[in-house]
């Protein structure tokens, strides 16, 4: 990668412009023509720095206002299987393991859940549960949001302009 290859990562993670040719609005501020926009583009792709393109959308705005951490403790059977498991699931946006602190939070792999009701997303834990086979497990609800953004940006990661 090159500084202009940071400069349209940077670009595009603030959003395709709403016009009818976005690389070229992009290529104009960058003073890249949108064909070496969109070529780079490509290449970053297929290199994969850029895993996929994807519309961000307010999930409480759309009636999504149920979101939540579940912890899972798995003692009866090992981290990888029962995180296998769980992200199988479509309603699992996130899955991953954590160590536990022994005596004071034994769970060790977490799942995030949305829904439109705080029912909803505990019976859709509850029927993960069943079907996985784990029955020990605490649902956090989050009750307001601070921050939703990527993990890594260009520009707050200190490699862009």
């Amino acid at each position: 990668m090159d500084p202009a290859d940071l400069k349209i990562l940077a670009a595009l993670e603030e959003g395709l412009p709403l016009v009818p040719e976005p690389f070229a609005e992009i290529g104009k501020r960058l003073g890249l023509s949108a064909e070496e926009v969109l070529g780079r583009t490509q290449k970053l792709r297929e290199a994969g720095v850029i895993r996929r393109f994807r519309a961000r959308i307010n999930q409480r705005q759309v009636g999504i206002a149920a979101n939540a951490l579940v912890a899972w403790g798995c003692t009866k059977m090992p981290a990888e299987k029962a995180g296998a498991l769980l992200a199988a699931f479509p309603s699992v946006t996130h899955c991953y393991e954590r160590r536990p602190v022994p005596g004071r939070w034994e769970y060790s792999l977490y799942t995030v859940h949305h829904g439109r009701s705080r029912e909803a997303v505990e019976d859709e834990v509850r029927k993960i549960a069943g079907a996985a086979g784990l029955s020990d497990y605490l649902i956090l609800f989050s009750t307001e949001e601070f921050k939703r953004v990527p993990h890594v940006r260009i520009n707050e990661n200190g490699r862009g302009s």
